[in-house]
């Protein structure tokens, strides 16, 4: 008799009703592709009150989420309820259990991860995350099976839509950053404390888990530099465009030939022509170039219930036929607790766009670039803005490729010598 495989779903809002939603509708479809049958056997969730929008059994939904995670006859267990601390309790006993987990929650593994990878190592279960990192973007196999023969150098990417959707809006109609979150909020692309996706911190966690995997090091979230996009102004979308360029919160992640790696989140200026600046709205695109594989990009909806439950069934279906035939199944790639050759900040090379305020008076510019100079940084273009004549001008730079340290010195040495009205309004360029 064919086994049936049981699942147990921790978490039952937008997402978990998606998956229960595309198990339903893509039953015989999915069926076919499995060795054995699958069930969603057991759910539970805080809330066992409220009717979902999908066919379930509710006598299968319960608040007791450790005895689904405990229940003996549960053969995988899909996390879905977010965050770190219940998260990573409902996972570490899953795995203690003796439980496959598959999870979506990219903060608990940009915190964690090494750690619970080694544990499911010790119990000889997996822990499966595809959806984690770009939903249904098949990113997290690319790297664990496609590029598993390749030195990954760099990783590029537009990891967050409401970030994307905010800067395109803007870029696109002129407008200010307030109005076009606001609307976003209105459609449902921006949560009402939207504070995790616009200041980085959601692409932060998902770089995280992209580094580690290409990289084979513990990268976590407090050694990525993260900056996000509320200080970015309309008119900085329009100097980028005047100058050729496009602004986008990247998530970047580069590895040197010695082995350090720098992982950094920030709205960055790229060239109109690159193919990451066609990547409009709430989409998202990671960027891959490795050798020998070259330059890659995969592409799609990074969100939302279809892709995310796409991703978490692939995840399922790929445990339940590896339980169904007895295979050794793979665990991900190996992530060594603690061991990371991270380069800070300070040491980034790369080009910068300043936007400044400065007196309208003769010989300003020339102050400016003896400053530049003084610190090896050499000025590839300059575009002046005069806002009150005889008095401010707003200029705008665009450097060669110069030291974050150096760059810093010269700031601080601006600011001492009062050249400016106002903190410059600093963008790193990727060309």
């Amino acid at each position: 008799m064919v086994k049936t495989i049981n699942v147990g779903l921790i978490g039952f809002g937008n997402i978990g009703t998606g998956v229960v939603r595309a198990l339903n509708e893509n039953s015989k479809l999915i069926m076919s592709r499995l060795s054995c049958p699958i069930k969603i056997a057991r759910i539970a969730d805080i809330d066992i009150t409220r009717q979902r929008p999908v066919k379930y059994d509710k006598n299968i939904l319960t608040d007791d989420t450790m005895s689904v995670v405990k229940d003996p006859s549960i053969d995988i267990i899909i996390e879905l309820i977010g965050g770190t601390k219940i998260a990573k309790t409902v996972v570490e006993t899953a795995l203690r259990y003796k439980k496959h987990v598959v999870t979506a929650n990219k903060a608990l593994l940009a915190h964690f991860g090494a750690d619970l990878f080694a544990l499911a190592r010790e119990n000889e279960v997996s822990l499966l995350f595809e959806s984690s990192v770009g939903a249904g973007i098949p990113i997290i196999r690319s790297l664990a099976y496609s590029y598993s023969a390749d030195r990954i150098n760099t990783i590029r990417g537009i990891l967050n839509g409401t970030t994307n959707y905010i800067l395109t809006n803007m870029e696109e109609q002129g407008r200010d950053f307030q109005d076009v979150l606001k609307e976003a909020q209105e459609h449902g692309y921006a949560e009402p404390d939207p504070t995790f996706d616009v200041e980085g911190f959601d692409t932060a966690h998902k770089l995280c888990i992209l580094a580690s995997m290409a990289f084979g090091q513990d990268i976590r979230s407090d050694s990525v530099y993260v900056n996000g996009i509320t200080q970015v102004q309309k008119d900085d979308l329009v100097y980028a465009r005047e100058l050729g360029y496009i602004v986008k919160l990247l998530g970047i992640a580069k590895l040197n030939e010695s082995g350090k790696a720098e992982v950094r989140v920030h709205p960055t200026l790229i060239p109109r022509t690159s193919t990451l600046a066609s990547v409009r709205g709430v989409y998202n695109a990671i960027e891959i170039e490795g050798e020998p594989i070259g330059a890659q990009m995969l592409y799609g909806r990074g969100a939302g219930w279809g892709s995310t439950a796409s991703g978490v069934l692939g995840d399922v279906i790929d445990l339940a036929n590896a339980i169904a035939s007895g295979a050794n199944i793979p665990y991900p790639i190996n992530i060594p607790k603690g061991k990371k050759n991270i380069r800070p900040i300070s040491e980034l090379s790369t080009a910068y766009y300043l936007r400044m305020t400065l007196k309208d008076v003769p010989g300003m510019l020339a102050r400016v670039a003896t400053v530049f100079g003084d610190q090896k940084i050499s000025i590839k273009t300059v575009l002046q803005k005069t806002s009150d004549p005889g008095k401010f001008a707003r200029v705008i730079f665009i450097t060669h490729t110069a030291l974050e340290g150096n760059l810093q010195k010269a700031l601080n040495a601006m600011k001492e010598k009062k050249l400016c009205r106002e903190k410059p309004f600093v963008l790193r360029v990727e060309e």
